[in-house]
């Protein structure tokens, strides 16, 4: 038991490092404003904590393999023509270019010019790479397609790119501390702190901004247009221009364009220059055409159409159409920034006001703190003195925590606070088994030294399981999660870690200073007034009841898989799409004129809720159907009548996930589930036999459908929250039934000759205090937040709270009963073997001249 000066020199460098590291976090900024830069880390705080926008964009793949079938089509004709091969047709079919040779001898000149306008993919410098084309030749008739390679490396390219435009754009627009980052293969996460409206930012960066400049066609006014002519809209609801199809001058030869006024009407205009090759082309056809209306126009809208009233040489225009002040500005910020190489879709989009951000912080630190606060009464309640050294390295590991988050730079989310104070219960869970098992040990009537090393190496092995399994769900849920589920997994996991270090480490170091420095001959680790939940020597026949308890948890989880199909889950957004806004109005929410309102909208039902108070309504559409941008233009209209319904509201939170994102978050979610059980069978077969893990498994399947069962009856979201509370579950109750298996494994060491049946009652009544307290204590962490967290963690304290119970209650009544019937069952089977082995062999024996006895 002596620890050596150096380790304990390490766990002060540790924790002192520690604090030093965790404490910017709580000091002014005026303090913080005179620290150097190495020394200031801090946790970065989520959108859902200071209020902001996040986006998820998605480049348009479709439309750029669209942009380079007509670029190749109209290259092959211009190619074959050079090549001297005579065409019949040159024509798109789907996603294909089908050529058609007027002489079929000609395929071969004709294969080696299309092959010419093919890119090279994939190099990356060590190779020839492989061709984007894929060319194939059938009787005269060439086919041109775009290879999957080849579609890949484009949407790549135009991802790295598009990247670097939507970086550019909102720095135009004056965006503090922007995230902007790749998402997966074709996906952009931007995340704006501070943006409390994002449609403005969502239509800069969903808009390509491709500029081009087009002379008008003479047209009648209604006639059809002829070939070469397109009827593009203006500004003005209504109006149209014929412009002429072939673009007169592209805008990528723009430098530069700046919002102004206009000298004579005083109207915003944007002013633009162009290159020297630009300020050339530009020249000329201003030259050539004074007189002639010419059409600017910015993603197939016709800007405006000033007629040249004499050549322009100076490479420099201007726009004027009815702008904005506000507008101006923006299209002047885009065409700065350059334009997309394909559209962009927003294909989620999530906002949290200041306001609420501000009180999600100031609801999680209480919560928490009162959670803190109700395990450290408790533990002193259980352990006296001894319990102060649980609470210090329950606070060690807070502060420990918040430390590896500012190293790590991770973002602290409303679901990661839930993570910390959730992982305050569960961190108990260690130090409440080394009391108890040193309790134990002192029984025994083992000195202090003694009862202390053997408390310590025995609880050991189960605190590594049973962290181990909670482990394993939390890095499942960062896998498949997003946004703050991930930060839940983050501080959960980092929790769990650091709680081996003080839970197990510190505390001994301390324990074993402290009887040492008392010279205590034995080790009495008591409850300060007496009183003791489970008293010493409870002997409950446990296994009496066990087909009561089995009989009502299959009864309980088979009415829950009914409420799971009538009335059903209450889906939130995550999982089915939709809308759904968190609005505050200044007078009473009048539910009846603002469902009136919203119903004229003709986007389909809009559900209304009143929650918290009178003034805040939860607005809820249906998914559109017209994919992501009907989502997008039923959110603007939901916007514009909620400020013609209730003026002076203001939308506190919106939510909007289109339903490519809910079908991959559904998916990813029943996925993490799912792998998650798979992963705790495994594990739970390694460490121990395979009765356990099918126990455990049987166990879980019946804890997790009663969890479902409760979502369905209390109508509680179940969304990407509820999947986090889930996973959480069956990590926490996978961790109840390996303490209980650990000591029936030792157990079964110990009594060889107990009949299965009382090994497991003795067994279930050692580890019931440990049980019952941490589940006391993990109840108490989170019950603060269950009942003031409001709506943005309920969906997953409450869960957790109802699932702690269940998940306690489980392992005494249904986990060792199954394994009982399944370690009867083996008995029996091996028992008619062995009786069935002698028949088997007597005859043999008779004949070899051996006894059977001996066979």
């Amino acid at each position: 038991m002596r620890t050596s000066r150096w380790l304990v020199a390490t766990y002060v460098a540790i924790i002192l490092f520690g604090v030093f590291t965790a404490l910017p976090n709580v000091l002014p900024q005026s303090v913080l404003d005179r620290l150097p830069a190495w020394a200031n880390h801090q946790v970065s705080l989520g959108l859902d904590l200071r209020g902001g926008s996040h986006l998820v964009l998605e480049v348009d793949s479709a439309a750029l393999v669209d942009e380079r079938l007509q670029t190749l089509s109209r290259d092959a004709r211009r190619t074959l023509r050079d090549a001297g091969v005579d065409t019949s047709s040159i024509r798109r079919q789907g996603d294909e270019i089908t050529i058609a040779l007027a002489n079929p001898a000609d395929a071969s000149r004709a294969n080696e010019a299309i092959r010419g306008l093919a890119n090279t993919v994939g190099s990356f410098g060590l190779g020839a790479g492989a061709s984007d084309l894929a060319i194939s030749d059938s009787g005269g008739t060439l086919t041109v397609r775009l290879t999957e390679q080849g579609i890949r490396d484009r949407i790549d390219a135009a991802v790295q790119q598009s990247l670097e435009i939507v970086r550019r754009r909102i720095d135009q627009v004056g965006v503090a501390e922007p995230t902007i980052q790749r998402v997966g293969a074709d996906r952009i996460l931007v995340q704006l702190p501070g943006v409390q409206d994002p449609e403005r930012i969502r239509e800069l960066l969903g808009s390509t901004a491709k500029m081009t400049f087009h002379m008008l066609a003479d047209v009648a006014i209604g006639a059809a247009p002829p070939p070469g002519v397109t009827v593009m809209d203006g500004t003005t609801p209504g109006e149209t221009y014929p412009v002429e199809t072939r673009a007169a001058l592209a805008g990528d030869h723009l430098t530069d364009a700046r919002a102004g006024f206009d000298g004579q009407t005083n109207e915003p205009i944007v002013s633009f220059r162009f290159d020297s090759v630009g300020a050339r082309e530009f020249g000329d056809i201003t030259r050539a055409n004074v007189g002639r209306p010419f059409a600017i126009v910015l993603d197939d809208k016709v800007l405006s159409a000033p007629v040249i009233r004499e050549p322009i040489t100076g490479g420099s225009g201007q726009i004027s159409g009815n702008f904005t002040v506000q507008e101006a500005s923006d299209l002047a910020a885009l065409l700065r920034a350059g334009a997309l190489p394909a559209p962009l879709t927003v294909i989620e989009e999530r906002t949290v006001g200041a306001d609420l951000g501000a009180d999600a912080i100031e609801m999680g630190v209480a919560t928490g703190l009162i959670g803190f606060g109700l395990v450290f009464a408790f533990m002193i309640a259980l352990y006296g003195r001894w319990g102060l050294i649980a609470n210090f390295a329950l606070a060690l590991n807070v502060i420990l925590t918040f430390a590896a988050l500012s190293l790590l730079g991770a973002t602290l989310t409303l679901p990661g606070i839930a993570g910390i104070v959730l992982g305050i219960g569960l961190a108990v869970d260690a130090n409440v088994l080394i009391n108890e098992r040193i309790r134990e040990e002192s029984r025994k009537g083992l000195g202090a030294f003694a009862a202390l090393d053997a408390g310590f190496k025995r609880a050991f092995a189960t605190i590594v399981d049973s962290n181990v399994t909670a482990l394993i769900a939390t890095v499942l849920l960062f896998m498949f999660g997003t946004g703050p589920v991930r930060g839940f997994a983050i501080t959960m996991g980092l929790g769990i870690a650091i709680s081996m270090f003080t839970a197990v480490s510190v505390v001994r170091v301390i324990m074993t200073a402290l009887v040492r420095r008392f010279r205590l001959k034995v080790l009495r680790i008591e409850p300060p007034f007496g009183i003791k939940l489970i008293p010493d020597g409870t002997s409950i026949r446990f296994m009496r009841g066990r087909f009561i308890g089995i009989g009502v948890s299959i009864v309980l989880s088979l009415a829950s898989v009914g409420l799971f199909f009538y009335p059903g889950l209450n889906y939130g957004v995550d999982f089915k799409g939709g809308i759904q806004m968190e609005v505050v109005t200044e007078q009473p929410a009048d539910l009846a004129a603002l469902r009136a309102g919203l119903g004229t909208l003709g986007i389909g039902e809009i559900a209304l809720q009143e929650f918290g108070n009178d003034h805040t309504v939860l607005v809820r559409a249906e998914r559109q159907a017209g994919g992501e941008a009907a989502q997008n233009t039923a959110v603007s209209e939901i916007r514009a009548k909620l400020a013609e319904v209730a003026p002076g509201s203001s939308i506190e939170r919106t939510e909007v996930v289109g339903p490519k994102v809910s079908g991959e978050l559904a998916t990813a979610g029943v996925l993490a589930v799912t792998l998650a059980s798979i992963a705790m069978l495994f594990y739970i077969w390694a460490r121990f036999e395979w009765p356990f893990a099918v126990g455990a498994i049987a166990t879980l399947i019946l804890d997790v459908t009663k969890t479902v069962g409760f979502f369905a009856l209390t109508g509680i979201d179940f969304n990407l929250t509820a999947i986090a509370a889930i996973l959480t579950l069956i990590g926490y109750s996978v961790n109840d039934k390996v303490v209980v298996y650990d000591r029936m494994r030792e157990n079964m060491r110990l009594y060889k000759q107990m009949s299965l049946r009382d090994m497991i009652d003795l067994s279930i009544n050692q580890t019931l205090a440990r049980s019952l307290y941490t589940s006391i204590t993990a109840f108490l962490a989170l019950l603060p937040m269950a009942i003031w967290g409001g709506s943005a963690v309920e969906s997953f304290a409450v869960p957790m709270v109802f699932g702690i119970v269940v998940a306690a209650s489980s392992s005494v009544f249904i986990a060792a009963p199954i394994l009982l019937f399944l370690g009867d069952w083996r008995t029996r089977r091996r028992a008619r073997i062995e009786a069935a082995a002698p028949a088997t062999t007597a005859p043999e024996a008779a004949a070899s001249g051996t006894p059977a006895k001996a066979a």
